[in-house]
């Protein structure tokens, strides 16, 4: 930069940079933020050559402009907005039951709909958590239909649960 740029520069900043910072920190009530402001503001008319021949008036309205921009910038930046980073993730709350409770009521529906010999194997196995042999005690049948019972009623309810739009 040639001499006179820099006498020419110098010469704007005493000429407007005590008004540019008041007015800075007027729009943003930061001092250390108008600082940085006035800075970029300063370092963009040394960026342009034709600023630093402008009349003085016409450059005054220039940075002003230019700095009140800045300001808008800064405020939409993310920076601004204070955006945080995180060691952790947030916990993601717990379930409320209502998915278990509507398919709990699936599934009811569905075990309404078998007939009794099936229902009651599959019950007694599944919610009772009892062995084959153990339900063939209770039912009072052989193992054999125990096993076959539950395949078909299982098989049926699979069907029963897909009609109701529950698929797997």
């Amino acid at each position: 930069m040639p001499p006179e740029d820099d006498r020419r520069l110098v010469a704007l900043y005493d000429a407007h940079a005590p008004s540019l910072w008041r007015y800075v920190v007027h729009l943003t009530g930061d001092p250390s933020g108008a600082d940085d402001i006035v800075q970029e503001t300063l370092l963009r008319a040394w960026r342009s050559p034709r600023i630093l021949e402008q009349a003085p008036e016409s450059t005054r309205s220039w940075m002003f402009t230019v700095a009140r921009n800045l300001v808008i910038d800064e405020a939409r930046s993310a920076r601004r907005r204070h955006e945080i980073g995180m060691a952790e993730l947030p916990d993601p709350g717990r379930s409320d039951g209502t998915d278990a409770l509507f398919e709990g009521l699936l599934i009811e529906e569905a075990l309404a709909g078998l007939d009794m010999e099936h229902r009651a194997v599959i019950v007694h196995a599944y919610y009772g958590g009892c062995s084959v042999a153990e339900v063939a005690r209770r039912v009072g049948i052989p193992e054999g239909t125990v096993k076959s019972r539950l395949h078909y009623g299982l098989r049926a309810l699979r069907l029963a649960l897909q009609e109701k739009g529950v698929t797997r």
